[in-house]
């Protein structure tokens, strides 16, 4: 090599580690045993600690690189927060106590490539293991060629030079992922899907498109959001239309809102509609002191009761939110995205209770979520 192409390696190699050095400069306080939090991220590269309890902001981490999507989930430990960040083209891990980034993979991994992740990542049980599902693009001189989806396995103990140790192939159109508690990975595309993360073998767990429901078409899923909610489930809500007769005439179909559930400790899956489809909602999520109970939100917060397929009471907001969450005891409801505030509201009366501002610009997409240190 070199002498001049060794002095810039040495050079760029040095500026990194600076550069992730400078983020725990001002890392604060760290965090507090048995407390609750909740993480948001947002422009121009921020990931906020709250603290529940008195709705304040505890602590801000600096990420590396930039921003986008800015999906973080946490790890089992619940002392790092694993970030989807760098415009869908890396994996971070954060200690939230010191605010280092402790693991980085970079899913561009294989030369000429160009890959990204479209919020598809989850952590292993133990948290041993990162998963991705890499979608890639190789760049020739005069043309691209999309190549096809494939899920990269990453430890987490190689820390800031994270490599692929396992890797298969997926099916195309993947999005949403969660690990349950007995290893397997749960995969959400055209169906959702189970998958053996050592073997790469995968069937479907829940049939969405290829879903044959007498009377009704198939369910349409559009969810970015992978809720770590107190239930342990995986969630999203779908649409779907119920035909009044055998002629399946969409223009005099039902529209209705439906939920899907993975329970990720017994591996149960569950659907049920529990509304008309009157408006859009971004995120829906049952309520941790009675699961009957639906929260949905974007331009407006409204409360469903599953069973009876009622619309219980709704909420104006002062701007769209993308995504809800709610406190462990499900006492509280917190509404993020877009803007740079969490609006938290009484899920009983939805009356809002304060706006929690944020440093930065807007969320995005980010998903907020709520853990106990």
């Amino acid at each position: 090599m070199k002498p001049g192409l060794c002095a810039q390696l040495a050079l760029t190699v040095a500026a990194t580690a600076c550069a992730w050095a400078a983020q725990a400069d001002d890392a604060g306080k760290a965090l507090r045993a048995g407390h609750e939090y909740l993480i948001a991220s947002n422009y121009p590269n921020n990931l906020h600690v709250v603290e529940v309890a008195s709705d304040t902001l505890y602590k801000t981490c600096r990420l590396p690189d930039a921003f986008g999507p800015g999906t973080a989930m946490m790890a089992p430990d619940n002392r790092t927060a694993y970030v989807l960040n760098n415009h869908f083209a890396d994996i971070y891990g954060i200690d939230l106590d010191s605010c280092k980034t402790t693991f980085h993979a970079n899913l561009s991994s294989v030369p000429g490539e160009v890959a990204k992740a479209m919020y598809s990542f989850a952590i292993s049980p133990d948290g041993k293991e990162v998963y991705a599902t890499v979608n890639p693009t190789q760049r020739l001189n005069d043309h691209y060629v999309v190549k096809p989806p494939r899920l990269e396995v990453f430890r987490t103990r190689d820390g800031l030079d994270a490599k692929p140790v396992r890797s298969f192939p997926m099916p195309r159109q993947v999005y949403l992922m969660r690990a349950a508690d007995d290893g397997s990975l749960y995969v959400a595309g055209p169906d959702i899907y189970k998958m053996d993360v050592n073997t790469g073998k995968y069937s479907v767990a829940l049939a969405l498109r290829s879903w044959n429901r007498p009377g009704y078409s198939a369910p349409d899923v559009l969810y970015f959001w992978p809720h770590q909610s107190s239930l342990h489930e995986f969630s999203m809500l779908y649409t779907i239309a119920k035909f009044k007769d055998a002629k399946q005439d969409p223009a005099s179909a039902e529209p209705l809102y439906g939920y899907l559930s993975i329970d990720l400790k017994t591996g149960k899956a569950h659907t049920q509609e529990f509304a008309e489809l009157t408006e859009l909602y971004f995120t829906g999520l049952r309520s941790p002191k009675d699961p009957n109970q639906m929260y949905g939100v974007l331009n407006r917060l409204a409360r469903y009761d599953i069973q009876q397929k009622k619309l219980v009471k709704a909420a104006n907001l002062d701007h769209t939110y993308y995504c809800v969450a709610f406190d462990k005891a499900g006492d509280k409801l917190y509404l993020g995205g877009t803007f740079n505030d969490l609006a938290v509201f009484d899920p009983n009366t939805l009356e809002k209770v304060r706006n929690i501002k944020l440093p930065g610009g807007d969320m995005s997409t980010t998903t907020p979520q709520v853990f106990v240190r």
